[in-house]
């Protein structure tokens, strides 16, 4: 062996002498002494690590025994980290109809992520702040269960549910439960031992008049609104993986479709009025809006269409695209019989949204500020407020073009799905904070999981189940949540949207009085 390292080492001197000087002028090589052997010998062994990684990188060499890691050639010459994939298995689901136990029960993440959550991830505090003295006790966790649709419980890195008769709209329930599957498919081991209770229907229900006595103890009640009147506690709804029932695909699909869809046209080139597609049957206040539809009499500016769901599920959804209603400046949003999923796709668009005031919010809608995410609208006399917005907005482009992108950034960067699974992981874990007792699996509860979900559904479910599939753990580690307001900071960041509102509110009735003293 040192034979052979001398006469390796003898021909690397050799050559990099015959590079350096004129092969004429040396015709001999000095005798290396043992340490200089030593050197040459480790110099060889890095200079093969260095040659063998970068072939690995071309796809030559595969260093995943020496590594742990895999890595791929891709189209665009960018080198991207592999790791395992593991997609639904329906066949083992159908033999055992028990929940495989091959995917990873905790994970390293290559690219630990030291970045702060968005600012709106704070109201997670506030939406907890009801049990911050007393705790969650079993007592009062079993008050919640007349309102809810299911028990959601994780133990030791396990999902189970214990179902209620209560009745629940479409599939929420089922494509609810699925994206808290994903959560534990993205995060594995990261999950907290819980028990919660789960409404999916609209309104909430925990009223705060009945709580206002310190220490009460109000019922923790998961749903997907709120509003300043009750103490519920948002979730983000069962849409960001997918609504079956109206062809609405998971979030992660809708993001990329809609930035295509925003491409198709420039906001300039877009149509001049204010756009919106809806159910009007389901409030009244929808019913009030397409008063200020435009007619031969009476032009407020706005083009208003009747969404009938019956009549688009016949003809395959062809009208209902949400990516293909990007084309005009500006787009309308109005609360159905709560707080609407529309929200999140039309401000979506890149068009300044008029956002009619809300009675219900959802988890992300606190962290926006009117006149610089959207323009408020009032709830009270819409369609001059609306016909105030187009003009305004028409005739200040850059400003209202600059509101309709800072309302689409928000939600296509800080809401976008690595974001979404970051909330719930965030709320899970802080609720579980709370807890005073020690989870149990209920009697009747069943292991969930997202062959239990996906593999017994079809069509259109099954689908969009498998596409909302998170087959391998996220690279990061979830984002760092912020502390939470404290009482002056709440007032000022309150203050603030106030402030906005009304400043928009005294343009409108200037506008208004002077187009009547000229008539």
């Amino acid at each position: 062996m040192k034979e052979r390292n001398e006469k390796l080492m003898n021909v690397f001197w050799l050559r990099t002498y015959v590079l350096q000087k004129n092969s004429a002028r040396w015709k001999y090589v000095m005798k290396r002494s043992a340490t200089e052997t030593t050197f040459v010998t480790a110099f060889l062994i890095f200079l093969f690590l260095v040659i063998a990684s970068a072939l690995s990188f071309a796809g030559w060499i595969d260093l995943a025994k020496y590594s742990g890691h895999f890595y791929k050639k891709v189209a665009n010459s960018t080198i991207k980290h592999q790791i395992f994939e593991y997609p639904l298995d329906c066949n083992a689901w159908n033999k055992t109809n028990t929940c495989p136990r091959t995917y990873p029960t905790s994970y390293k993440p290559l690219n630990p992520n030291n970045l702060t959550c968005p600012e709106y991830f704070r109201w997670i505090h506030e939406d907890l702040r009801h049990w911050k003295n007393t705790g969650i006790t079993r007592e009062i966790l079993e008050k919640a269960k007349k309102y809810a649709n299911f028990r959601l419980v994780i133990l030791d890195g396990k999902i189970y549910i214990e179902r209620y008769e209560k009745y629940s709209i479409q599939t929420r329930h089922l494509f609810t439960m699925y994206g808290i599957v994903q959560l534990l498919r993205w995060y594995p081991g990261k999950l907290p031992d819980l028990e919660i209770m789960f409404d999916t229907n609209d309104r909430p229900v925990v009223a705060a008049k009945d709580f206002r006595q310190p220490n009460s103890g109000p019922p923790p009640l998961f749903r997907y609104c709120s509003d300043w009147r009750s103490m519920d506690i948002v979730f983000p709804d069962w849409s960001f993986w997918g609504w079956a029932e109206t062809n609405i695909r998971p979030w992660r699909s809708m993001v990329k479709n809609i930035k295509e869809g925003n491409k198709k046209s420039s906001w300039k080139e877009r149509i001049p009025f204010a756009y919106w597609r809806g159910n009007p049957k389901v409030s009244p206040i929808r019913k009030d809006l397409m008063k200020c539809n435009v007619t031969p009499k009476q032009n407020w500016d706005t083009l208003l269409y009747i969404q009938d769901w019956v009549d688009q599920s016949k003809k395959g959804y062809k009208e209902s695209n949400i990516e293909d209603q990007c084309t005009h400046r500006f787009k309308i949003y109005v609360e159905g019989w709560a707080w609407s999923v529309s929200e999140k796709y039309i401000f979506a668009c890149d068009s300044p949204t008029l956002y009619i005031t809300p009675r219900y919010y959802d988890f992300f809608m606190r962290g926006m500020i009117p006149q610089q995410h959207y323009w408020p609208i009032r709830d009270t006399d819409k369609c001059k407020s609306l016909k105030f917005a187009v003009q305004w907005g028409n005739n200040h482009t850059d400003k209202a073009q600059a509101i309709g992108k800072a309302g689409s950034d928000f939600i296509h960067e800080d809401m976008k799905m690595e974001h979404v699974f970051d909330y719930i992981y965030h709320l899970l874990n802080e609720y579980a904070k709370l807890q005073k007792f020690n989870p149990v699996v209920p009697p009747n509860a069943t292991e969930i999981c997202s062959e239990s979900l996906a593999c017994p559904s079809d069509g259109i479910w099954r689908k969009f189940m498998e596409e909302a599939l998170e087959k391998s753990p996220s690279n990061t580690e979830p984002c760092t949540l912020p502390p939470p307001y404290n009482p002056q900071q709440l007032k000022a960041f309150v203050e603030q949207k106030v402030k906005a509102t009304k400043q928009v509110e005294a343009m409108e009735d200037e506008y208004w009085s002077r187009l009547n003293k000229k008539h």
